[in-house]
């Protein structure tokens, strides 16, 4: 990690909220899905990749086509993936993994969010808000000449339960490794009024500091959620102090996920309820093959009244608050890239 994290966004070019918000408003004029309606995932996905191209990025399209896998359903609803449980006897669908050329091999950074939205919802939150981010992210790398080796993706079917992620993990870790994962996960939705941020059951028991943080503050979802474990401490603290810089109305609350990375942690999970919404994410499939990773996220339906319904509109989503956790992810991921 660098020793200024916040140095970064000073020397380039600036995260726009206009930018982002354009994003926001394509990818979230209609639900999107791979099954249930193909033709809009279409035209998302080539959006993104045109975005991705004339930000000057070499984007690879990565089909997919699995058998028998344990998923989710992707019906509109509040309840979590563990609360859907769905067997999927045959899923074909398609990533998209770009990297800018000329910057080096080696182990990357991942920053990813998933494309897809529940059926019913057009998703500006969840998750064009995440892809945004994304995209705008690529325009700020591009522009760096001394930003090291990073990799963007776009998943497919998270909602049917993580699977684009799974394989992309896969590939990813085997195609030249991977020095840490950043994911972004519903993170456009704030609410400055007291008491609009919830909590899961049993969440003060387990992680009674981000409690007592959340309860001090009136239960306002004005913050950022940085799940991290303790490999990727020092990237949530180098988020959070980004954030700060960029703006003073971002602040982002670290939560650490005491589960170790691989498959052991995922085994605990299962055991401990309350500790799988820390996982409800792109980021999981990487915890589980051992490589650090983050999640950002407005805590979805903790705080968000139109999570996964109709009403997840782009009016809804704070535009300015958004650029800064741009700016703060793209610091973020160079810091945490650079030997």
């Amino acid at each position: 990690m660098t020793d200024d994290p916040t140095a970064v966004p000073r020397r380039g070019p600036r995260p726009d909220p206009g930018r982002l918000r354009r994003h926001v408003e394509f990818l979230a004029a209609e639900p999107r899905s791979r099954l249930r309606a193909p033709d809009v995932m279409e035209r998302a996905e080539a959006y993104v990749h045109d975005e991705l191209t004339a930000a000057g990025w070499l984007v690879r399209r990565q089909p997919f086509d699995v058998r028998w896998q344990v998923g989710a359903t992707d019906r509109h609803g509040h309840r979590a993936l563990a609360l859907k449980p769905r067997l999927h006897p045959r899923l074909r669908g398609a990533n998209l993994i770009a990297e800018l050329p000329g910057r080096g091999a080696g182990p990357a950074v991942v920053i990813g969010a998933h494309l897809d939205s529940v059926s019913g919802s057009p998703g500006a939150d969840d998750n064009a808000s995440g892809v945004a981010v994304v995209l705008e992210t690529a325009r700020l790398l591009a522009a760096s000449p001394v930003a090291p080796r990073v990799v963007l993706a776009v998943f497919d079917m998270e909602e049917l339960g993580l699977i684009g992620a799974r394989q992309a993990a896969r590939e990813l870790v085997r195609d030249g490794g991977v020095r840490g994962m950043i994911c972004l996960e519903s993170v456009g939705y704030f609410a400055d009024d007291p008491g609009t941020q919830r909590l899961p059951a049993g969440f003060g028991r387990i992680f009674p500091e981000a409690s007592a943080a959340t309860r001090a503050e009136g239960y306002r979802g004005d913050f950022t959620l940085v799940v991290h474990r303790r490999s990727s401490a020092a990237a949530a603290e180098t988020w959070k102090r980004a954030a700060a810089a960029a703006s003073p109305s971002v602040s982002g609350l670290l939560l650490r996920d005491p589960r170790p990375d691989g498959p052991l942690g995922l085994l605990i999970g299962l055991a401990v309820p309350p500790a799988n919404h820390l996982g409800r994410s792109d980021h999981a499939p990487f915890w589980n093959r051992g490589v650090p990773a983050l999640m950002l996220t407005d805590t979805a339906n903790f705080r968000n009244p139109h999570y996964h319904r109709s009403t997840d509109v782009p009016e809804t989503l704070d535009y300015g608050r958004l650029t800064a956790v741009t700016e703060a992810t793209a610091v973020t991921a160079v810091s945490w890239a650079s030997p």
